[in-house]
């Protein structure tokens, strides 16, 4: 078996963001070919999406079911699966397709509940296939320099975790006027029991424990939604407890004016600290204590191997959010090619999020939501 690796989608259609961002991504390293899908729950927009993404009409399924049990059965069948549908069409079909021995690649939150988590989980473990989640921003090149740093003690001791996630495309009722994708995120019954929380908190969230190591052992939260009507929060505030001794703070909003996507981590040790902006991501501020700041740029002086491994351009020329993306999709692509060929997989390509991250993602949803009705108090996550 070679070539390219075989690609399937579950969601992802007309009209769907994320789909497409998904599709960039795993075309950008020229690894993978969408080869066949369920893109919609609307037999008509399925077609329509599989023939604007150019897969043949017999292979273009009108459920996530269908499709399983036809690609499980061909000898040219696909290998990897991304499911990009709401929150809460996330565990069904990841199941059904790591049961078939189908390599899964799925979007993030895990999913709308903890105890789906769980049944996937129990699938992940059992099956010989793969499991990917897409926290996208531990793609990015300085993310994974950061990580390193920290690591290797550049800076000593974590003591303090700054991460914020501000937006605010949530400020009005989007969802009322039947914007698609405000519609399901302020929508319990398919986001989940959070809103803000679990859309962006999860990946401030995820970056917090990925660049420093330490797990978050419990939280207090205070969520609210300011929009009159929204039923799950726009905004969240929280002090986090990590196992290693760090204390942190957690801000994801979503009704935020001014901002658009403000990823923001800073990290300080016991002498220097490190700060990371999503906005400008090709800039890392490395401040050893009682010196001046200094500036790493990818691909530029002090960047490390390991940011020049996850970069595609020379310096100078931006790489961001698809671009990282993409390095999820090449890191799995590695793992995959490596249970083809019965190989061990390039290290690197470990850092891809799985199902251990999903669970993590998992309990940090249901710590903060139960923190938030208790008044604020601390939750262990377990």
């Amino acid at each position: 078996m070679s070539g390219r690796i075989r690609l399937g989608m579950v969601g992802g259609g007309q009209g769907a963001f994320i789909g497409a961002v998904h599709r960039i991504a795993a075309r950008l390293d020229d690894q993978y070919e969408l080869v066949a899908g369920s893109f919609s729950s609307d037999p008509d927009r399925a077609r329509a999406s599989a023939s604007a993404l150019h897969v043949a009409p017999d292979r273009a399924y009108g459920s996530w079911q269908a499709m399983a049990a036809a690609e499980a059965g061909r000898p040219d069948g696909v290998e990897v699966v991304s499911v990009v549908t709401p929150n809460h069409l996330h565990a069904d079909p990841a199941i059904a397709f790591l049961n078939a021995g189908i390599h899964v690649i799925c979007d993030k939150p895990l999913c709308h509940t903890l105890d789906a988590a769980r049944e996937l989980e129990r699938a992940a473990k059992a099956s010989r296939a793969l499991f990917a989640l897409t926290h996208n921003y531990t793609g990015y090149p300085l993310v994974r320099q950061a990580r390193t740093m920290v690591a290797e003690g550049a800076i000593g001791t974590v003591r303090i975790v700054q991460v914020e996630y501000p937006q605010d495309w949530l400020t009005t009722s989007l969802e009322s006027t039947g914007q698609k994708q405000a519609a399901w995120r302020t929508d319990p019954a398919r986001s989940g029991a959070a809103g803000s929380v679990g859309d962006i908190g999860t990946h401030a969230f995820n970056l917090a424990e990925f660049v420093t190591g330490q797990r978050v052992g419990s939280l207090a939260a205070d969520l609210a939604a300011f929009v009159p009507g929204r039923r799950l929060d726009d905004n969240a505030h929280m002090l986090l407890r990590f196992d290693g001794g760090a204390r942190g703070m957690l801000w994801c909003s979503q009704v935020a004016p001014g901002n658009e996507n403000a990823l923001r981590l800073r990290v300080y040790g016991e002498f220097g600290g490190l700060e990371w902006a999503q906005e400008q991501p090709n800039l890392l501020v490395h401040t050893p204590f009682a010196e001046a700041p200094r500036m790493i740029r990818r691909g530029g002086a002090g960047a490390s191997f390991i940011a020049a491994q996850a970069s595609r351009i020379p310096a100078g020329h931006p790489e961001g959010y698809l671009e990282a993306f993409a390095q999820l999709y090449r890191d799995f692509a590695d793992q995959i090619v490596a249970v083809r060929e019965g190989r061990p997989p390039d290290p690197m390509s470990r850092l891809v999020p799985g199902i251990e991250e999903g669970m993590r993602g998992m309990r940090f949803i249901e710590a903060a939501v139960s923190s938030g009705q208790a008044g604020a108090g601390w939750v262990s996550l377990g």
